[in-house]
């Protein structure tokens, strides 16, 4: 392939709800302009997009593939993005580095779930989109419904570019409402449009003439006076209202059947935004600077993706926002603070490298083999660092605990988490002390799955899986006093220590330790060893075997003896006497109670509400969000740990929700008793394995 400069280059991705047909669309826009000889199917697993080996199992997209097509002299970055909620990382990840979005929605399903999170990252991302009619030739096609069903999502209107064209036979072309043509089948050939069209098109061109005409204060001017507006008046219009996104264009097409092709290609090159339409704020060594996109600026590339490739290596996906990327170079990592050297730079097309010398500014490239450099991470100059802004990510919802299968595994099981996480930021993985697992947590059970398989197909690391313990803590509710007397003999030198000990509850600190003897009845140099001995047992537990938190200790009074008190006999009694004291002081248990928002369709709010009540919910409030009901809740997690495949399950998989950890709460007697004598057995068994 040919370098292309910034005017010449689009890059434009497609999100939606899964299965609405974006992979089916790109892969009709390569077979069109020539890249494949035939054209591939999801069933068949022969897409250019979904090449992974999981992708081709279970038939939809799973990470987000870059598609380069050639079009009329111009390069168009298609990135083909999963619809599937779990991988929802991947979309924004891939919105980060475009300037237009396609959102392409089924003509019989309507909008969907998946279709309002694509339009809410688009405005998170400002950016111009395209709404995309697709599969126009299924049975029971509806365009007029499928566009109302968009419109209810989007507080901007939406308004058509294009009309379908259906004869006796069903779905056989477009009208495109800008050129006054209609096109046929792939849409290479143009035709008048027939007279009993004529009503219905004439109305909605003035519709779209109106909106095109509010683009510019010229052209305004001359549609009120009453002059026609010419094509190209039109297109600029049209360019001016979607890049401000004051309204979004729709489009008709059925990608499997190739059909409406050439005019939505078309559409793409004139009224999607160039990568240089606005300047891009980057953070230099003075604060925030603004960046134009061109080769003449200071190096800026943002690293939006990593994969590890079997044959490759490890493949670093980046977009150059100013300068060149050019073969044998040495870049700055700014974020690492490291030199990374380019061997070779390539453009992907799928799975297929194609190397190329000079990767120019607005374009998306590859660099094979480099060590330290993550998703998230810019290449600038090192004379000239720049930092590129990473977008929000989605918390995590669904948690897993995990185990090496053999010793073998255990020694990779880090290593292969951490690269794991540096590909997908939806990810993340960390060791859970309080009850001693390694905790892997992302969007949901696909999501999960997904990387349990990569693990062992692209790092040799087999894992099992398990649902993770609840971390619970435990603290007291009353003040209590103890003391504990360690006197050991035995021949040669013995131990002694004397601990006179007062626990207090803390409503604010998670620990204090104050050392109140008076008298010198136990020495300064000791209290290292007692407070030793006091944080050993309260990372260990008392009553359930969870870390002790909230509380206040203060060692009051104690013995020594001149001869055999020792560091280790003070740490063994005041280990001891924390136990006593804690447990005359009422233990309770504390358990993580998580905000929750639940985002669902009004007919599902009665199921939602009354399966909170079984779960010792506490509703916050309720509310309605673009014709969808909104409930915010505080439930414990020990309630919810698999609250991603209930709320699926009850809405169809309509229903989506965040979750994040509020603050701790004293766990009901009755669940606290179960828990502790459910923990204590493990303890036992633990013991005795």
């Amino acid at each position: 392939m040919k370098e292309y400069t910034t005017e010449f280059i689009r890059n434009v991705a497609l999100a939606s709800h899964g299965s609405s047909g974006k992979t089916m669309l790109i892969e009709a826009f390569a077979h069109f302009t020539g890249i494949t000889t035939r054209l591939g199917g999801i069933q068949e697993g022969n897409t250019l997009a979904d090449f992974e080996e999981e992708e081709i199992r279970r038939g939809l997209s799973l990470s987000t593939a870059v598609i380069p097509i050639e079009y009329k002299d111009c390069k168009i970055n298609f990135l083909d993005t999963p619809g599937y909620t779990d991988f929802v990382g991947e979309m924004v990840s891939g919105l980060r580095v475009v300037d237009g979005v396609l959102v392409v929605v089924d003509a019989v399903a309507g909008a969907e779930v998946g279709t309002e999170v694509a339009l809410h990252y688009s405005d998170q991302f400002g950016l111009a989109r395209f709404v995309i009619i697709d599969k126009m030739d299924r049975d029971n096609a509806n365009f007029r419904k499928a566009m109302d069903s968009v419109q209810q999502l989007s507080e901007k209107r939406l308004i058509p570019v294009q009309l379908p064209w259906v004869g006796e036979k069903g779905f056989q072309g477009v009208i495109d409402l800008r050129t006054m043509k209609a096109y046929r089948g792939n849409g290479k050939q143009a035709d008048d449009i027939s007279g009993d069209l004529s009503d219905e098109v004439e109305a909605a061109r003035m519709e779209l003439i109106e909106a095109a005409a509010e683009g510019e204060d010229a052209l305004l001017e001359k549609y009120l006076e009453g002059e026609e507006l010419s094509t190209e008046e039109i297109t600029r219009g049209l360019r001016q209202i979607i890049q401000s996104s004051t309204y979004i264009p729709v489009f008709v097409a059925a990608g499997g059947a190739e059909i409406g092709l050439a005019p939505l290609l078309d559409a793409i090159i004139d009224l999607i935004p160039l990568p240089n339409h606005k300047p891009v704020k980057a953070v230099g060594v003075s604060g925030e600077e603004e960046l134009i996109v061109t080769d003449a600026g200071p190096l800026a590339a943002y690293v939006w993706k990593t994969t590890a490739d079997p044959f490759v290596g490890k493949i670093t996906y980046f977009r150059v926002y100013s300068g060149v990327v050019s073969a044998d170079t040495r870049v700055w990592n700014q974020n690492k603070s490291i030199e990374e050297r380019f061997g070779t730079v390539s453009l992907m097309r799928g799975k297929e490298l194609m190397q190329i010398k000079n990767i120019h500014a607005g374009d998306i490239g590859t660099v094979p083999k480099l060590s330290g450099t993550a998703t998230g991470d810019t290449f600038c100059d090192r004379g000239h660092p720049l930092t590129l802004p990473i977008p929000e990510y989605p918390h995590a919802l669904y948690r897993v605990a995990i185990t090496p299968k053999t010793q073998g595994d255990a020694g990779k099981l880090s290593p292969t988490m951490t690269r794991l996480c540096e590909e997908d930021k939806t990810l993340s993985w960390y060791m859970e002390s309080s009850t001693n697992q390694a905790i892997l947590q992302g969007m949901g059970d696909q999501h999960i799955d997904v990387a349990i398989r990569k693990a062992e197909s692209k790092f040799s690391t087999n894992l099992l899986i398990e649902e993770p313990k609840v971390p619970y803590n435990e603290t007291i509710t009353r003040s209590a006093v103890a003391q504990y007397r360690h006197k050991k003999q035995s021949g040669g030198a013995g131990q002694f220590g004397e601990v006179h000990m007062r626990l207090e509850p803390l409503s604010e600190e998670n620990y204090e330790f104050v050392n109140e003897v008076f008298g010198g009845s136990i020495s300064s140099n000791f209290m290292p060893a007692i407070e030793k001995g006091v944080r050993n047992v309260m990372k260990a537990g008392v009553i359930a075997g969870y870390p002790v938190v909230k509380v206040k200790v203060a060692v009051v009074d104690g013995k020594e003896h001149p001869v055999d008190s020792k560091p280790v006999a003070f740490e063994i009694a005041a280990r001891e006497c924390f136990k006593l004291a804690f447990k005359d002081a009422n233990p309770v248990l504390l358990e993580p109670i998580m905000n929750l928002k639940i985002i669902v369709p009004e007919e599902n709010m009665g199921d939602v509400l009354g399966n909170l009540s079984t779960k010792r919910a506490k509703v916050q409030g309720m509310d309605t969000e673009h014709g969808r009901s909104v409930i915010t809740a505080q439930v414990p997690l020990a309630e919810i740990q698999r609250y991603t495949t209930e709320l699926r399950s009850m809405t169809g998989g309509r229903g989506v929700f965040t979750m994040e950890l509020d603050h701790y709460e004293t766990v009901p007697s009755h669940i606290a008793q179960n828990v502790i004598e459910a923990r204590q057995k493990e303890l036992e068994s633990r013991k005795e394995d």
